[in-house]
């Protein structure tokens, strides 16, 4: 393997004795010579064109119910699952999480795979795969012919100096980073789980992230998604201000369709990037892909998909920003829309997209604003009126889900007629606690603020008077 910009021997040698497959070295040989051939991976605006109009789900007819209904039976549900929650001071899998009437993320999304009949197949990465798949043992549904995961691969930190193997003596582990959700089409082709699917007559392919409980299999969507032969679909949602930071889709000039992530933007761009007039939709990561096409590609590109590479600058100790810099180079599943040609995106509501990023979010769906239903489906709760809740707690004190727990001992509150919520200080919730309108709850002191059980607040609220 050599490199026709750079001496890639390191890279190859301690890939291989890591026991990363040869794919695997060869598909980060790839972006490391676009790397070392000065390529950037940005995509400037003035290269793309808006989407102005999709289809919609909210549109599709009772046939398109009927076809996915039939497809049904060559479907999979596939849940990346290779997340350690670390933002929330987790140090297991993140779907380990309890979430809602004392399940976990994993515990719903075996409930919903079980009752439909579905097979669920998990993307783990090495932290994530032990303590994920003993908590599956206890569904006996889901042990069939398919293994329950395959793994996520990892690949070498680059030294921002002279593009040579980062090294850390004092954590070897340090020197590896994952490669992003982009390396799912290799890890199916490695772990032999593509070949196997297809044999055993699977084509349709629902991907998703684990933390996102709304991300189900709808027939309506499937039965589109088959019924037009798409090689690839993208469930997208409208851009909000709240959104946009994050990436959008847009089209080549020819009107092949393609995915922008924000470390893709240059700096002059900017403004346009998070134009959300101009730029309509982000991509929810819940994604369709044809098994048999992706097989066709992957075959024809000699296993190496060729998706747009993302180069983010970082230290080689994360939590230390004074160690070396480094490249780690990452590509995103969402990308694929590019390499497919005839691809598609269809537009969705976001019922969809509830994903758990923050203890905001935690306490958002373990309140009566959600609830779960017979089926194991996590919905907006009817009886509220409001539009989602704004939920902004202290993260001094909130953050990390330890500390988030302690605040709520005996339950969160009732938040189905609250409309905002802000917490600043330590503020602990008794039981029963009642939250209604905008309500703000502060603790300059430094003792805990302590809400007594059955309070109801609407406005302000700074203690006891």
């Amino acid at each position: 393997m050599n490199s026709p910009h750079s001496n890639f021997a390191p890279f190859a040698s301690s890939m291989e004795k890591e026991g990363l497959p040869e794919i695997v070295i060869r598909t980060f040989e790839h972006y490391y010579d676009q790397l070392a051939a000065g390529e950037t991976g940005l995509i400037p605006e003035s290269d793309i064109e808006p989407v102005a109009e999709l289809p919609d789900t909210d549109s599709l007819s009772e046939d398109m119910i009927a076809a996915g209904k039939e497809a049904l039976p060559k479907a999979l549900l596939l849940k990346l699952n290779g997340g350690l929650g670390t933002s929330m001071g987790l140090q297991k899998a993140k779907s380990l999480l309890t979430i809602k009437n004392g399940l976990t993320f994993l515990d719903i999304i075996a409930k919903q795979a079980t009752g439909s009949g579905i097979p669920l197949v998990l993307m783990d990465s090495y932290s994530t795969s032990e303590d994920s798949l003993a908590a599956l043992k206890k569904y006996d549904d889901l042990q069939g012919e398919i293994p329950l995961d395959f793994l996520q691969h990892k690949v070498p930190k680059i030294v921002r100096e002279d593009l040579s193997p980062a090294h850390s003596d004092n954590n070897p582990d340090l020197a590896w980073c994952p490669p992003g959700h982009g390396d799912i089409y290799t890890a199916l082709v490695t772990s032999g789980m593509l070949d196997s699917l297809l044999k055993k007559g699977f084509r349709y392919a629902f991907v998703s992230n684990s933390d996102n409980l709304g991300a189900v299999i709808d027939p309506a969507i499937l039965g589109y998604f088959a019924s037009q032969k798409l090689p690839f679909m993208m469930e997208v949602a409208d851009r909000t201000e709240a959104d946009k930071k994050g990436g959008h889709l847009a089209q080549l000039p020819g009107g092949q369709l393609l995915l922008r992530e924000s470390a893709q933007c240059p700096s002059e761009d900017e403004a346009t990037f998070q134009d959300i007039r101009r730029h309509r939709f982000f991509n929810t990561n819940n994604l369709w892909i044809n098994l048999e096409s992706l097989k066709t590609i992957l075959d024809e590109r000699d296993n190496i998909l060729g998706l747009s590479m993302i180069c983010n600058n970082k230290t080689v100790d994360p939590r230390d920003k004074a160690s070396t810099p480094v490249y780690q180079l990452e590509t995103a599943m969402g990308s694929a829309i590019a390499v497919f040609e005839g691809a598609g995106a269809i537009r969705i509501n976001k019922s969809r997209f509830a994903p758990i990023k923050k203890t905001n979010d935690l306490l958002d769906v373990r309140s009566d604003n959600y609830i779960l239903t017979d089926d194991f489906l996590v919905i907006a709760n009817p009886q509220r009126k409001l539009p989602r809740a704004y939920i902004d707690l202290d993260p001094k004190f909130y953050q990390f889900v330890d500390d988030f727990e302690a605040r709520f001992p005996q339950g969160v509150p009732s938040m189905v007629q609250c409309e905002r919520l802000i917490v600043r200080g330590d503020v602990r919730f008794g039981h029963g606690v009642v939250l209604k309108g905008n309500v703000t709850i502060e603790n300059s002191g430094e003792d805990p603020l302590i809400i007594p059980d059955g309070t109801e607040i609407s406005g302000k609220w700074e203690g006891l008077e």
